[in-house]
């Protein structure tokens, strides 16, 4: 097979100075073979150096795998990713210290982007970003002090204002598959994901670049079935066969068929959640679901809500939804995140985001990290560590209600649960509700002029955004309201009509699901 080379060779392609789009999120869909090819020949030869990476998600896995391969002295130029939490200690150490530029855009942006670039058009328009961080009369996606050039920018187009990212050129690209037969023709039948696989090899292709692929084997010409084929061989360059160990399927998971939609298993036999603050932020979050609504969730405390819905028995109740591309089945947790068991439908990445940007979400799940007086949220940087947004600032601004879910304090905090009560026994060291938030990745004012319902949930106090700011609606049994919430936030919400959490949700078994979601506020 002409298309055939190793990773060493495939490392020994790319220019000092290239543009490179790396297909993956974390380790889903990532060249970890060529990737850490192009380590080693760098350590030994100093090239190629000054690269530019593009990426619509965060690549690796915190530790060894990944964007950590890139993390050396002028290796990186320019770094362009929707999230750098998974990218390494060391290259986040490069990035608050200004040895690379860096930049965060939203991650349903970035996975758009490669289209405009296939189709030569002047790039992307769009009104996800503006009022936050990514808008350039605020921050404009810039990282650290070393980011000067502006990527996007604010026009008028037909009397409305839009965010606009110009198509970057870009030389090479990384990209992953399960097979490629003689013809460099690819299949993804073991991957949990499609991403923008397509879009990123046809845009490296319309700017005459090279495009090179990871796979696990390859077939004999012919052997794979037409509608198989996720990528065609036209636009394929290179084929690169990697060893087991460099094709995770997941951080976490080397191979699980139920992952890959090849097999379904009973939900029946999944764990219920201990009765910890967790499972008592994502009970109440359950209760303002909708039936038959399309629901997203977002990593960490929000994993937990299918969970709590199948132990009810209303894992069926609502369409779930993960911005990767995933629809249906059991959205999964840690390592396995992104992914789901027994999905109905994996589709590729932009064109979900399409769907969630044109209001497809009726109610998101998402975490909670920092929120002031007026709404605003943080997820995205903490005492100047960029951790990055991801799709959250595509689904808070187009989703119909919106759930923040996370405990009341961070770092240390302990509680007793149970009998219906809850107890804070250690209060965590840092605030969440604080007077301004480090960086806005949501704009409550914003929201509130589209007219999204939006809350905020922890383990002890229930907020409603509204037009005059946060309003206290609901504090959790056994809690005292001035000395276990009004002392633990850097401003005074507005209180009209505070009333009690439903005990239930402090208990061992609840049961009341169903009940609570028949008086869950409709859908405007």
């Amino acid at each position: 097979m002409s298309k055939l080379i190793d990773a060493k060779a495939a490392a020994g392609l790319i220019p000092d100075g290239a543009t490179v789009w790396l297909g993956g999120l974390a380790m889903m869909g990532f060249a970890e073979e060529i990737a850490k090819a192009i380590e080693a020949r760098y350590l030994e030869s100093g090239h190629p150096k000054n690269l530019t990476t593009w990426a619509s998600g965060a690549i690796g896995n915190a530790k060894d795998g990944g964007m950590v391969h890139f993390a050396h002295p002028g290796l990186l130029k320019r770094m362009i990713a929707g999230h750098y939490g998974q990218c390494g200690a060391n290259l986040m150490k490069m990035v608050m210290a200004g040895e690379i530029e860096a930049y965060n855009f939203p991650q349903g942006s970035l996975a758009n982007l490669p289209k405009h670039i296939a189709a030569r058009t002047p790039g992307l328009l769009t009104k996800v970003g503006l009022g936050t961080f990514v808008d350039p009369r605020i921050e404009g996606g810039k990282m650290n002090s070393a980011t000067t050039a502006s990527l996007n920018e604010v026009v008028q187009f037909a009397g409305e204002e839009w965010l606009f990212y110009p198509s970057p050129k870009v030389d090479v690209a990384l990209i992953r598959a399960t097979l490629a037969d003689e013809k460099g023709n690819l299949s993804m039948d073991k991957e949990g994901v499609l991403l923008e696989t397509l879009s990123v090899a046809q845009a490296v292709k319309a700017n005459g670049g090279i495009v090179i692929a990871q796979v696990e084997r390859i077939v004999k010409a012919g052997s794979l079935h037409p509608k198989s084929v996720k990528v065609p061989g036209l636009v394929v360059d290179h084929v690169v066969i990697s060893k087991p160990e460099n094709h995770m399927q997941t951080i976490s998971t080397a191979y699980n068929p139920a992952l890959a939609g090849d097999i379904r298993v009973p939900v029946s036999a999944l764990k219920p959640m201990p009765l910890d603050a967790r499972k008592v932020i994502a009970r109440r979050a359950a209760a303002e679901l909708i039936q038959g609504a399309v629901v997203n969730l977002g990593i960490g405390v929000p994993a937990g809500v299918p969970a709590v819905a199948h132990e009810e028995g209303l894992g069926d109740a609502f369409e779930l939804s993960v911005e990767s591309g995933v629809n249906g089945g059991v959205p999964q947790m840690g390592g396995d995140f992104a992914l789901s068991l027994n999905a109905e439908s994996i589709i590729e990445q932009p064109l979900q985001f399409n769907f969630y940007d044109g209001g497809g979400i009726d109610v998101s799940c998402l975490g909670l990290a920092q929120a002031d007086a007026s709404g605003n949220v943080n997820v995205s940087k903490f005492s100047g560590r960029p951790v990055g947004c991801g799709g959250f600032i595509n689904i808070t601004q187009s989703a119909k209600k919106l759930v923040f879910c996370g405990t009341f304090t961070a770092d240390g905090l302990e509680l007793e649960i149970g009998g219906g009560l809850l107890k804070v026994t250690k209060e965590g060291a840092h605030r969440k509700f604080i007077s301004q938030v480090e960086q806005i990745t949501f704009s409550g004012p914003g929201s509130v002029q589209r007219r999204q319902q939006v809350l905020f949930i922890t383990e002890r106090a229930v907020f409603h955004l509204t037009a005059e700011g946060l309003e206290l609606t609901e504090v959790a049994p056994g809690i005292d309201l001035e000395r276990d919430v009004l002392a633990h936030m850097d401003f005074k919400p507005v209180m009209k009509n505070v009333r009690p959490m439903d005990p239930g949700i402090f208990q061992e078994t609840w049961g009341g699901l169903a009940e609570a979601m028949r008086h869950a506020r409709p859908l405007t």
